[in-house]
């Protein structure tokens, strides 16, 4: 049928298509107009059209003549992002030749509030709906700075969607004081959580020891010193995962380990509370093993 092959092109594109793929996919603008018709596609804008899940992210940076950027990019690349979206707006790229236009007409949202917008220079080709990576990650660090940059960074590592070439152009398109984050950022970071542990800790001198294997506890986030271990936790640590980390802790502790463990909500909202409790641990020595022995001797 012509209008679910116009259905399928739209969703070999990634859930968005310019009218022109789709005509020369052999759709017809006939068909086109009975499959927004039907309810089988939409058309956010002239000469776009999408699936009907559409998100509403996409749909307020295509109404603009635009594209999901910064961390609205990032979340749909999968990319772990420390800005929750709380405010409710998208973050969207319009390029710097054109003006932000609301093509739908929706009075309530047609005001510049409805959307933090970026006017950088496209980095390689944008998709129609979203900026690449590099052009998002650059974009998280001028608009969220460098904390949500780094963790940003390191997700993007660890999924892969970066390499070494692209991890060259982003520090070198990095203002000066910034390109150290490229150099100090590893692709083994489990969560966000905890790239913003070590790079906060770094700042204040602490070296850690990244997904250290300690036989009979496993792999834990990070030690320092001999014995001190630090977890971060994210929502996949409640249920009877939260069960599991306590045995892990009491054997961690029968060992001669300490763990500090610190929830989501301590490391995103009540970081000082948690730089307090890891300082006072090292001020009263317990990364230090009274015996002498290493983790690294286990």
């Amino acid at each position: 049928m012509p209008v679910e092959h116009a259905v399928r092109i739209v969703r070999r594109n990634g859930g968005t298509a310019r009218t022109r793929v789709l005509r020369r996919g052999g759709v017809s603008r006939r068909t086109l107009a009975a499959a927004v018709h039907t309810g089988a596609l939409v058309r956010p804008r002239q000469g776009v059209y999408a699936l009907p899940t559409l998100t509403d992210a996409r749909r307020e940076a295509l109404s603009h003549r635009g594209a999901l950027a910064c961390v609205s990019a990032a979340r749909e690349h999968g990319i772990w992002t420390l800005d929750d979206g709380a405010d409710g707006r998208t973050h969207t790229w319009v390029h710097p030749q054109r003006h932000p236009t609301r093509f739908t007409l929706d009075p309530e949202t047609a005001g510049a509030a409805c959307c933090v917008f970026h006017r950088d220079l496209p980095i390689g080709e944008p998709e129609l709906h979203r900026v690449g990576v590099v052009q998002c990650l650059l974009q998280i660090h001028g608009c969220r700075g460098e904390d949500a940059f780094f963790a940003a960074l390191e997700s993007a590592l660890r999924r892969r969607l970066i390499g070494r070439q692209e991890r060259r152009l982003i520090r070198d398109r990095l203002p000066g004081r910034s390109r150290w984050l490229v150099d100090f950022a590893r692709s083994d970071a489990d969560s966000g959580l905890e790239s913003l542990l070590r790079l906060r800790l770094h700042r204040r001198g602490i070296t850690l020891a990244s997904q250290v294997a300690i036989p009979g506890v496993g792999v834990v986030d990070f030690v320092i010193g001999d014995r001190l271990i630090l977890e971060a936790d994210g929502r996949t640590h409640d249920g009877d995962s939260r069960h599991k980390d306590r045995v892990r802790d009491a054997t961690a502790m029968a060992l001669g380990f300490i763990t500090l463990r610190f929830d989501s909500a301590l490391i995103l909202h009540d970081w000082p509370l948690v730089e307090a409790a890891i300082l006072s641990a090292l001020s009263e020595d317990l990364h230090r093993s009274p015996a002498g022995r290493r983790w690294s001797d286990q």
